[in-house]
């Protein structure tokens, strides 16, 4: 069934292995035929939009919940800053809010100002938050300050990006969608749960900002192989010359999936890659935010996309453990995120995450072809990220 898609790679190899005796001639347009996605990596950023707490609401967690301010205590740049500084994968979080307004007032702020503690800046100063769509924030009510507040306006910037930096990596958009767990909490904003409809909403939101052929689609990558899984087992992902300057959606919240996947069989007419497990029709994507090296090693052997995490809560930040950071650049996890990628060290001790020698990506350590050369996939960030 697939050896028009085999015996595509066997040529694919062989160019390489030709290329790697003279591999400063080659060129970066005739790796990119031959390289594809899931043969890179590249450092991604843990919840993107954040952009931390203001003075007050910082003060007020820190009297009254200090265990929830060690873990959130950290912001990023706006989007564009970090693609600029070499991130290659983002993180945005999205609440349904079909009718608008739901999540437009912040409890905090007023819990702080009861306390005593002046007014903190309006946290949406152009009341987008008030109109229907999806919003991007952490925690409602607590943890909602973002550099983009809808959905549609996180995307819209990534696009304006990504349209003036053609030759660019493909970026890969995590999408975690959140909800409720159904756990009740005193003056905790109720959240609207996802279903079918509403992600036919998101994906309709998608569409509004990108145009068809500016992102890679599950049916892209599938094209007539028999289901999903069956063809990025077979080497299915695209090739950088087909992929450059465009966008990879990938679901983060694995139990959403299926929600996802209902009446899409292996994703058809979808457009993110949904996080599942092995076997599945619909798997192309797999998480393994704290997975072993052999976990994830055998994944990206076999043709998916890995995305793992090198610090979590701000832990590793404080004290520079480098341990789960060194062991996920150590694997071939095409995504590797953090809170702290090069242009945003720990205010605390200075981690990091950075590819070596300042690569915005490398070939992948795993399943590189043979000849692969890093520079020529993107070698410098182009600017540094604003602290």
């Amino acid at each position: 069934m697939f050896r028009g898609a085999m015996r595509a790679a066997t040529a694919a190899a062989v160019t390489m292995a030709g290329y790697a005796g003279v591999a400063q001639q080659m060129t970066q347009a005739q790796q990119d035929r031959v390289v594809k996605i899931d043969q890179i990596q590249v450092i991604g950023s843990h919840n993107s939009y954040h952009s931390g707490f203001a003075p007050s609401e910082r003060k007020y967690l820190e009297m009254k919940n200090p265990k929830a301010l060690y873990s959130l205590d950290y912001k990023h740049a706006p989007l564009p800053d970090q693609l600029n500084g070499g991130v290659r994968q983002i993180e945005i979080d999205v609440f349904a809010d079909a009718k608008g307004g739901r999540y437009a007032h912040l409890p905090i702020d007023d819990a702080a100002t009861k306390a005593g503690l002046p007014p903190d800046p309006d946290f949406d100063p152009q009341h987008e938050m008030e109109k229907p769509g999806f919003k991007v924030m952490h925690v409602q009510g607590v943890d909602e300050r973002s550099t983009c507040h809808t959905f549609v306006r996180c995307l819209t910037v990534v696009r304006d990006w990504s349209k003036q930096h053609p030759q660019a990596l493909p970026i890969f958009i995590l999408v975690e969608s959140k909800e409720d767990d159904g756990t009740e909490r005193p003056g905790m904003i109720k959240t609207e749960p996802f279903t079918p409809a509403v992600f036919d909403a998101l994906d309709a939101e998608i569409r509004s900002v990108f145009k068809p052929g500016e992102y890679i689609t599950p049916d892209e990558v599938r094209g007539k192989a028999e289901t999903l899984e069956a063809a990025v087992l077979a080497g299915g992902w695209p090739t950088l010359a087909k992929a450059r300057g465009r966008v990879v959606f990938l679901m983060d919240q694995h139990k959403h999936g299926p929600v996802y996947a209902e009446g899409h069989p292996s994703l058809k007419g979808r457009i993110l890659f949904t996080n599942s497990d092995p076997g599945r029709p619909e798997t192309a994507f797999v998480e393994q935010n704290d997975g072993t090296k052999e976990a994830i090693d055998a994944l990206v052997k076999k043709g998916y996309l890995v995305r793992t995490r090198t610090d979590e809560g701000t832990k590793q930040a404080r004290t520079n453990d480098t341990t789960r950071r060194d062991l996920a650049l150590s694997t071939g996890a095409q995504m590797i995120s953090t809170d702290y990628p090069a242009s945003e060290p720990s205010e605390w001790t200075g981690f990091k995450v950075e590819l070596p020698d300042g690569l915005v990506a490398r070939c992948n350590p795993v399943n590189k072809p043979a000849g692969c050369v890093d520079s020529l996939l993107e070698p410098k960030a182009m600017t540094t990220a604003a602290k």
